[in-house]
């Protein structure tokens, strides 16, 4: 298998793109609830783009836009996802009491995309009243059922995704991922320890917010401020602080004819061994993202962006 643009899903038969697409955008785009909506055509051609440029992870959620991202992704989709990996996730709010929520929430899910089955279901948060032992009872319900076809958790700490992979493992079903926030600029997953227990458990992981809301892209500066919710986190002192880092992107992505410090950013995450879902607004914007597949930092410049990021361990 090629690493470079491909991997397995944990130990499941999926085979994903080392880079997939994250749709939370989407739900920030109004879609009327009828089944008749009108396709948004960004959407659509940042969905083709990202075919033609080899992406085949698309992941979503029921509480992205309250189901219009699932609704944006199903109406391109047109009810077929061979050769595709589709991802979705459950909320467990605490109104929710009893596991056959679960079947529920995912059916109203399948509705919206448009299909039978979703190749990878996921529980959002590890949020109580109902224990995680519940949810992944729940979730080897809907796999014996043929709706799902590999289980994953997100948000999930190391103990936590211990306690799920267990509970599955009474089912046989093995625990395909853990969706986690992480990124050059969020180390806490390795530094709780968690992407090592995943690596030594075959548990695949994949990180949102990989671009740290466009800050790892190089596009701001300390002369050139985000604005916006961005602008209270990423000020000028942060970015300041963080030149170092991004100087470092810079000259080792002239290295790798001339990659731009957000695909290095994700090309280490690949390194990495996980699974980085950059979002994005445009077809400009997907490209760039897909630009971080079929080539790999060498294991020296994975090195020098580890104490580059020391910081942020």
């Amino acid at each position: 298998m090629d690493t470079t643009n491909h991997i397995k899903l944990g130990k499941t038969d999926l085979t994903i793109s080392s880079i997939g697409l994250g749709t939370m955008q989407w739900g920030d785009v109004l879609v009327p609830q009828n089944a008749g909506s009108r396709l948004d055509p960004v959407v659509q051609a940042i969905y083709q783009t990202s075919l033609e440029m080899g992406i085949t992870f698309f992941d979503t959620a029921e509480l992205y836009g309250s189901g219009r991202s699932e609704r944006h992704l199903g109406m391109n989709l047109h009810g077929k996802s061979e050769n595709l990996v589709i991802a979705t996730k459950f909320m467990p709010f605490p109104w929710r009491l009893t596991k056959g929520e679960l079947k529920t929430a995912l059916i109203k899910s399948l509705t919206r995309l448009g299909l039978k089955r979703v190749e990878l279901y996921q529980m959002h948060w590890p949020f109580p009243p109902l224990p995680i032992k519940a949810w992944m009872d729940a979730m080897a319900d809907v796999v014996a059922e043929g709706l799902v076809q590999a289980v994953g958790v997100s948000n999930y700490s190391a103990q936590q995704t211990e306690m799920a992979q267990n509970t599955l493992a009474h089912h046989r079903i093995p625990l395909a991922s853990n969706q986690v926030r992480y990124s050059l600029l969020d180390r806490r997953p390795e530094k709780g320890g968690l992407v090592e227990y995943c690596k030594r458990s075959g548990i695949t992981i994949i990180a949102y917010s990989p671009l740290e809301k466009g800050i790892l892209t190089g596009k701001f500066s300390p002369d050139n401020l985000p604005t916006g919710f961005r602008a209270w986190r990423y000020n000028r002192t942060f970015l300041m602080k963080i030149e170092p880092l991004m100087h470092e992107l810079r000259e080792i992505g002239i290295k790798h004819d001339g990659k731009s410090p957000g695909q290095v950013s994700l090309n280490w995450l690949v390194a990495k061994g996980a699974v980085p879902i950059p979002g994005a607004r445009s077809v400009a914007q997907a490209k760039e993202n897909a630009g971080a597949m079929g080539w790999m930092l060498t294991a020296e410049e994975v090195e020098k962006l580890d104490r580059a990021s020391q910081t942020y361990l």
